[in-house]
């Protein structure tokens, strides 16, 4: 059986999300073909650098502009209106994809990001078989957008029961909503040895460890996150992760601080970092969000990205796995709080019980049942 899983690089989470379902089908049918691909690998450099690079500035500097477009496009009839254009112009600024996909000729699509759903939404009528492949869209937040609802899709694979209520809500069949989690590597379902991760590290056994992400671009406050945790009395350690920003990294190492601190850059054993850490202060992506709550790791949050991340925002606050400080010079009585206390425990009690370490399995066995019947 061949299955391709399509996502677009327009910040990290969508394509951890392809790699992720990629490692468990291979895991679960390693005698399928899966092949994962990045659609912005497959259009001209120019607007690969328009799409990728212009998402990641405009909610670094322009989140207000964001938000208008997420509330405006989240309209289900609007986009209904709009559905054939929007398709069009998809298949058309993506050909290569297109080829690719008739060239693969897939029994099953998974997509990690709405892209690949419009320009499958435009090249279904015009398939010469009868056979269509099983689509998947398997939504990276805990709020469904309405961007992710096309009628091409055959099964929604969605973080939450919060998350399918919206889109029954919005008129799709029950039965087409799986709630299975958002996919995360299969790493995050491991057992490890803390202790030994900590001895590798370098990180004391005696202080509390507050772990600060800035995603895979270094975005947010990390600098200033890294100055009022110099205000917090309390004896603690601190790592941070700037992520692909070399700049961020190489500011953040030049300087003192009051707390013993681990400036890192990209890393690729995340799961060894949280499993370390009692605390995590980061922005509420969808996949962070998802990682953490797997190895049951509370999370402060700040300054969450209008539209999607504040619905996770939301979310985490409301089922107890996080707290929030609305500015960043919040941080350093929050976190005092929070060390130490019961609620820090009750809050990463919360965390365990709502994560979905086994997501991506999960989402591969629902697509396979259906493939299979």
């Amino acid at each position: 059986m061949r299955i391709l899983v399509a996502t677009v690089t327009a910040g990290g989470g969508h394509l951890q999300a392809a790699a992720a379902l990629e490692e468990a089908w291979k895991a679960a049918f390693p005698a399928d073909d899966v092949k994962l691909v990045d659609l912005l690998d497959l259009v001209p450099k120019i607007q690969r650098k328009v799409i990728a690079e212009g998402y990641v500035k405009l909610v670094a500097h322009a989140p207000e502009l964001y938000e208008v477009f997420f509330n405006q496009t989240d309209n289900p009839r609007r986009l209904r209106e709009l559905s054939t254009l929007r398709r069009r112009f998809a298949e058309h600024t993506n050909r290569k994809f297109v080829r690719f996909f008739r060239q693969f000729d897939p029994h099953a699509i998974l997509c990690t990001h709405f892209l690949p759903l419009e320009v499958l939404g435009s090249l279904k009528g015009k398939h010469a078989d009868s056979r269509f492949p099983f689509i998947a869209s398997v939504v990276t937040d805990f709020e469904a957008h309405a961007l992710w609802m096309e009628p091409v899709v055959d099964l929604y694979c969605v973080a939450a029961d919060e998350t399918r209520a919206r889109l029954v809500a919005r008129s799709v069949p029950g039965e087409r909503v799986a709630v299975t989690g958002i996919p995360i590597a299969a790493r995050f379902s491991q057992v490890l040895d803390t202790a030994a991760i900590r001895r590798r590290f370098g990180l004391r056994d005696d202080l509390p460890t507050i772990l600060v992400l800035g995603g895979g671009f270094g975005m947010g406050p990390v600098a200033a996150i890294l100055a009022a945790l110099d205000q917090v009395e309390r004896p603690l350690q601190t790592v941070v992760v700037a992520g692909r920003n070399v700049e961020l990294r190489r500011e953040l190492g030049a300087q003192d601080r009051l707390h013993p601190t681990h400036v890192l850059g990209f890393v690729g054993n995340m799961h060894e970092w949280m499993a370390v850490s009692d605390l995590l202060i980061t922005k509420p992506g969808g996949l962070t969000s998802s990682e953490a709550l797997a190895l049951g790791k509370p999370m402060l949050i700040l300054n969450p990205i209008p539209g999607q991340e504040m619905a996770n925002s939301d979310f985490l606050l409301e089922r107890g796995a996080a707290a929030k400080a609305n500015r960043t010079e919040d941080v350093p009585f929050r976190v005092d709080q929070l060390l130490g206390s019961v609620k820090l425990k009750n809050m990463a009690n919360a965390a365990r019980a709502i994560g979905r370490p086994d997501a991506a399995r999960a989402i591969c066995a629902a697509v396979a049942r259906r493939l299979r019947t």
